[in-house]
C-alpha cells in the first residue's frame, strides 16, 4: 500500500507496476491536491522545468528553461497519472496504521486493509507552524498561513505584515508588493540565491557541479541539511532574484525577527542587518563556487559584475503599531504529523527514522521527504530515483508473497 497520491506516491506506483508488485495508492483528496488547493494564485516553480523528471514522464513542454505556474503544475501531475493509470483510490484517508500478525493493518475512512508493506508518501509538511504570539493579536486582524493565502484581493484593505523569509515568505511579500500593498516583512535567517549568473540559471550550474546528487550521508552538515531553510529566489515572469534590499528601496518596510507584542506594539529584534548580510553571503558563496568550477574546467562563460548592497538598514531594532496592520501572513514553516502511524519508526521530534527511506520497522518505508537521500528527494527532480530504490527493496521482499501482499478486509 502507498499512502499519498502526490508526485511521490505516483512515482512509487510507477516503479511498483514496472516490477509487477500488486499495490494500491490511497489519496485523501484528489491527485495533485496540494498543488491545486494549497498554493497561491501566482505560484510557480523555483526550479526550471527541465528538472521535472517523474519516472517515465520527463517534462516535454516547449519551455524547459521556464518555470511552470500553478495550473501547469497541476496539469503535469494529472497527465502523469493518466499516462500509466495507477491504482489510485481517491477520497480515502488512512486513519491508523499498526502492525498485526506480521502484516500491517490499515484503517481508512472507507474500510480496513491488510498489507505486507506500506510506503508513506505524504510528504513532511502537514501542519503550519504558528507562534503563540498569534493568540494575542487583535481579533480584527486577519491571520493566514501560507496554505490558505491565495492572492492580494483575498485580504482586507490595510497594511500587511509577512512573517518569515523562506521561499514562501519572500514570494508572498513580493506578490503583495507588486499589487501595490504596503508590506512589512519580518526577515529571518533564510539564505538567498541568484537566479542567473554568468549566462546561465544558477540551478543549471549547480546541476553540472553535482550539487544535487550529493547524498545526505556525505553532506558536510549530515542530516542537519534537512533543517536548513530553502534559499529564496523566484521563477516568476521567467525567473529573477529576490533582493529584499531592493524591495526596501521601493517602499517595503523590512524588520528583524518578530519578538513580542507589548501594549499594542509589535517589536522586532535588532538582527535585520545581520540577516540580510548572511543571506547575501550565501548567494556570493554560490557564485564563488561557480567561478571556481568555470576556472578549473576552462569553461567559456561571460564574466559578471557583483554590485554591493543597494540598501542598508538603519541601526537598532524596529517596532510597528499593531493598529496599522489589517493582516498577518505567517510564513513560519510546517511540521509533520504522523500520529496515525502507530509504529516505532520515529525519533524524539516525531520525524521518521530511516536510511534512504527504509525505516527500522520491516516493511515500512517513507518517500518524498526533503533530503531523504539527496537535495531533490522531496522534489520533482529526484523523487524518481528514490522511488526506484524503494521499489527494488519492496520487490525483493515480495518474491514469495504474490497475491497475498494486499487484501481488503
Amino acid at each position: 500500500m502507498v499512502v499519498g497520491g502526490g508526485q511521490a506516491g505516483l512515482s512509487m506506483s510507477w516503479w511498483l507496476g514496472r516490477l509487477g508488485v500488486e499495490h494500491v495508492v490511497l489519496e485523501r483528496e484528489r491527485v495533485g491536491h496540494a498543488w491545486r488547493e494549497q498554493r497561491w494564485d501566482s505560484f510557480c516553480l523555483v526550479t526550471p522545468n527541465w528538472q521535472c523528471r517523474l519516472p517515465g514522464f520527463p517534462y516535454a513542454g516547449a519551455d524547459p528553461d521556464g518555470f511552470m505556474v500553478k495550473d501547469e503544475i497541476v496539469a503535469y501531475v494529472e497527465a502523469y497519472a493518466a499516462s500509466f493509470d495507477p491504482p489510485v483510490v481517491e477520497g480515502v484517508e488512512v486513519t491508523s496504521l499498526v502492525r498485526a500478525g506480521g502484516r500491517f493493518a490499515v484503517s481508512t475512512t472507507d474500510g480496513d486493509w491488510s498489507a505486507s508493506s506500506v510506503v508513506v508518501a505524504t510528504g513532511g509538511y502537514h501542519l503550519p507552524v504558528v507562534p503563540r504570539l498569534a493568540e494575542r493579536l487583535p481579533t480584527d486582524v486577519l491571520q493566514l498561513t501560507v496554505d490558505r493565502y491565495r492572492g492580494p484581493d483575498q485580504l482586507p484593505k490595510g497594511e500587511v505584515l509577512v512573517v518569515g523569509t523562506g521561499q514562501s515568505g519572500a514570494q508572498l511579500a513580493e506578490d503583495l508588493h507588486l499589487a501595490g500593498r504596503q508590506v512589512h516583512l519580518a526577515v529571518g535567517t533564510a539564505p538567498r540565491c541568484a537566479r542567473f549568473y554568468r549566462g546561465r540559471d544558477v540551478v543549471a550550474w549547480l546541476h553540472d557541479m553535482g550539487h544535487y546528487d550529493v547524498p545526505v550521508t556525505e553532506h558536510p552538515l549530515g542530516e542537519a541539511a534537512g533543517e536548513r531553510t530553502n534559499h529564496y529566489v523566484t521563477g516568476r515572469d521567467g525567473g529573477r532574484d529576490i533582493d529584499l534590499r531592493a524591495f526596501a528601496l521601493d517602499g517595503m518596510r523590512l524588520h528583524g525577527r518578530l519578538e513580542s507584542l507589548q501594549d499594542g506594539v509589535l517589536r522586532f529584534a535588532d538582527d535585520l542587518a545581520a540577516n540580510l548580510d548572511g543571506a547575501d553571503a550565501v548567494s556570493e558563496g554560490i557564485k564563488d563556487a561557480i567561478d571556481r568550477y568555470v576556472l578549473d574546467r576552462s569553461i567559456q562563460a561571460p564574466p559578471e559584475d557583483r554590485p554591493g548592497p543597494v540598501w542598508t538598514p538603519p541601526p537598532g531594532p524596529s517596532s510597528l503599531d499593531v493598529d496599522r496592520i489589517s493582516t498577518v501572513l505567517w510564513c513560519t514553516g510546517f511540521r509533520s504529523d504522523y500520529s496515525w502511524v502507530r509504529l516505532p519508526a520515529f525519533d524524539g521530534r516525531g520525524r521518521p527514522v530511516h536510511h534512504r527511506g527504509v525505516t527500522p520497522v520491516e516493511g515500512l518505508y517513507v518517500l518524498g521527504l526533503p533530503w531523504l537521500h539527496t537535495w531533490g528527494s522531496g522534489r520533482f527532480s529526484s523523487v524518481a530515483r528514490d522511488a526506484e530504490h524503494l521499489a527494488g527493496q519492496i520487490a525483493a521482499q515480495h518474491v514469495d508473497v504474490g497475491a497475498a501482499s494486499l487484501a481488503r478486509q
